[in-house]
C-alpha cells in the first residue's frame, strides 16, 4: 500500500497538534465539502472522484517513512507523532453519489468525526474532488454538445501522469465512450482506443506505405490519420490501402466545418460510404456544437477536457459546520466574512422534482429526516460512503465507475431542457435552505 498521508498541507497537521495540546482534538465535529458557486456561466456541476477519494482515505496511514520525515523536519510535537502513528479514520462520511449533479451550496460530502480525524482529510478530499469534478463537468457539456455522437478522451499528454488517469475516469462517468489512456482502462474499466499518430506516417517513405502497414497490422476497420500532408491525397491513399471497407479517417487540422464536408463527399465518391469521420484538433464544447450540422461521426478531445474547459478546479471548499458542546448538543458554526459566509448546521439535501423534472436543490438544515419523501416530489441525495470507518464497497473500482456513469445519465435526464444550453446562465435550479 502506498500511503497518501502526506498528500496534505502542513497546517492540517499543526492544527491537530495544537488541538491535542488543548484537549479539543476529539470534539465531535461535522465538516462539509461544497462549492459556493459554479464556474462562471455554468448551469450545473458533476460530482466525480468519490471512488478515488474513498480509496485514498483507506491508504491515509502514517507509516515509518512518513513519521520519520515529520520528526526530522520537526513539523509536529512527539505527542502528535504518536497520534498520527495510530491514525485510522473511524468516522462516518455521507455524500452525493458519484455522477450526481451539484449546484451552489450543495453539501457534496459530509464528514462526521472527531475534529482531528475529520480536519486532516481536508486537502486530500479537495484535491481529488475539485479536479475530477471540474473534468466531469466539462465533459458533461461536451456530451450535450455532441448530441449523441461518440466522444473519446485523448488528453493524457496535456496534464500530469496521475491526473491523466483521473481525467479519463471522470470523462467516462459523464458520458465519454473511451479513452486513449491504458492505465484508466486497467484500473477503472474505461474502454480504450487508439491507432497511430503522425510519427508513424513519417516513418515510411510514402503515406500510402504507412497506411498499408497499419492496415496489415490492425485490419481495414482501423482509423487512418489523413492530414499529415495533403488531406485530399491522404483520403485517396487511405482508401487505396484499406479499400472501401475502411473503418474511419481522422482529421486533426484545418477548418473542420469545411474539411469534414469535403472529406465526406470524397469518401462517398470513392465508394467508402460507410467509412466514418472522426475529428480532433483542440476541440471544446463550443467547437463541438459548431460542428452539429457537419457529417462528423465522432470526436476526440484532449487539452480542453483535462483542464476543465477553462475551469480547472471546481472551487470547492471544506468547512467545519457543526460541533458538539460540553452537553453533547450540536452547535451550528460558520464563517460570516464577506463573500465567504458559511451556512452552519448538519444538513440533508433533496432534489425537488415536479413531474420528474428537477426544480430546486432543497438543503434541509439541522439534519431533519428526509427518508419519508412523498413519491415523485423529490429524492434524497446523500448516500453512505463510510460508516464508522467501514467503506461502502459499491463505490469502489471499475464496478463503482460503471454505477456512477449510469447514475449520471439518470441525473442529467431530470434537468430542465435549458440546463444543457452552452450559453452563459444562472444555475439550472435554485438552492433553497429549509
Amino acid at each position: 500500500m502506498t500511503s497518501t498521508a502526506l498528500h496534505t498541507d502542513r497546517y492540517e497537521l499543526t492544527m491537530i497538534d495544537a488541538a491535542l495540546q488543548a484537549g479539543t482534538h476529539d470534539t465531535p465535529s461535522v465538516f462539509e465539502l461544497f462549492a459556493r458557486r459554479l464556474p462562471d456561466g455554468r448551469r450545473f456541476g458533476v460530482v466525480a472522484g468519490t471512488g478515488r477519494l474513498l480509496e485514498a482515505i483507506a491508504e491515509f496511514r502514517f507509516g515509518p517513512d512518513e513519521l520519520s520525515w515529520l520528526k526530522r523536519e520537526q513539523v509536529v510535537s512527539p505527542a502528535a507523532l504518536d497520534w498520527f502513528e495510530a491514525y485510522r479514520f473511524t468516522g462516518t462520511i455521507r455524500g452525493y453519489r458519484e455522477g450526481e449533479l451539484y449546484f451552489p451550496g450543495s453539501p457534496i460530502l459530509v464528514v462526521e468525526a472527531g475534529f482531528a480525524e475529520g480536519v486532516v482529510l481536508e486537502t486530500l478530499a479537495l484535491s481529488v474532488l475539485n479536479y475530477d469534478s471540474a473534468v466531469a463537468s466539462a465533459a458533461a457539456r461536451m456530451v450535450a454538445a455532441a448530441a449523441g455522437r461518440p466522444l473519446a478522451e485523448m488528453g493524457s499528454r496535456r496534464t500530469g501522469e496521475h491526473s491523466a488517469v483521473a481525467a479519463a475516469r471522470a470523462a467516462y462517468i459523464s458520458g465519454f465512450g473511451a479513452t486513449s489512456n491504458l492505465e484508466a482502462g486497467r484500473r477503472w474499466g474505461v474502454p480504450t482506443m487508439g491507432t497511430a499518430a503522425h510519427a508513424f506516417t513519417l516513418l515510411f517513405p510514402t503515406e500510402e506505405e504507412a497506411f498499408a502497414a497499419q492496415v496489415a497490422s490492425l485490419g481495414p476497420g482501423t482509423t487512418l490519420l489523413v492530414d499529415t500532408f495533403d488531406i485530399r491525397e491522404g483520403v485517396a491513399n487511405a482508401v487505396r490501402a484499406a479499400g472501401t471497407g475502411l473503418g474511419a479517417v481522422r482529421i486533426d487540422s484545418g477548418d473542420l466545418g469545411v474539411v469534414v464536408r469535403e472529406v465526406r463527399a470524397q469518401l462517398d465518391e470513392l465508394g467508402a460510404t460507410a467509412t466514418r469521420i472522426t475529428v480532433t484538433n483542440d476541440l471544446d464544447e463550443h467547437s463541438i456544437a459548431a460542428l452539429a450540422s457537419a457529417p462528423v461521426d465522432s470526436y476526440g478531445v484532449g487539452t480542453s477536457l483535462v483542464t476543465g474547459s477553462g475551469a480547472p478546479a471546481s472551487g470547492m471548499v471544506y468547512k467545519l459546520v457543526a460541533r458538539q458542546d460540553a452537553e453533547g448538543t450540536w452547535v451550528p458554526v460558520g464563517k460570516t466574512s464577506e463573500g465567504k459566509a458559511t451556512v452552519g448546521g448538519r444538513k440533508q439535501p433533496v432534489r425537488a422534482l415536479r413531474g420528474g423534472v428537477a426544480v430546486a436543490e432543497d438543503v434541509h438544515v439541522d439534519d431533519p429526516p428526509v427518508a419519508s419523501l412523498e413519491a415523485g416530489t423529490g429524492r434524497a441525495l446523500h448516500v453512505p460512503l463510510i460508516t464508522d470507518g467501514v467503506t461502502a464497497t459499491e463505490h469502489l473500482g471499475a464496478d463503482g465507475v460503471a454505477r456512477a456513469r449510469a447514475h449520471h445519465a439518470a441525473a442529467i435526464a431530470e434537468l430542465p431542457p435549458n440546463a444543457l444550453r452552452l450559453s452563459r446562465g444562472e444555475p439550472a435550479i435554485p438552492t433553497r435552505y429549509l
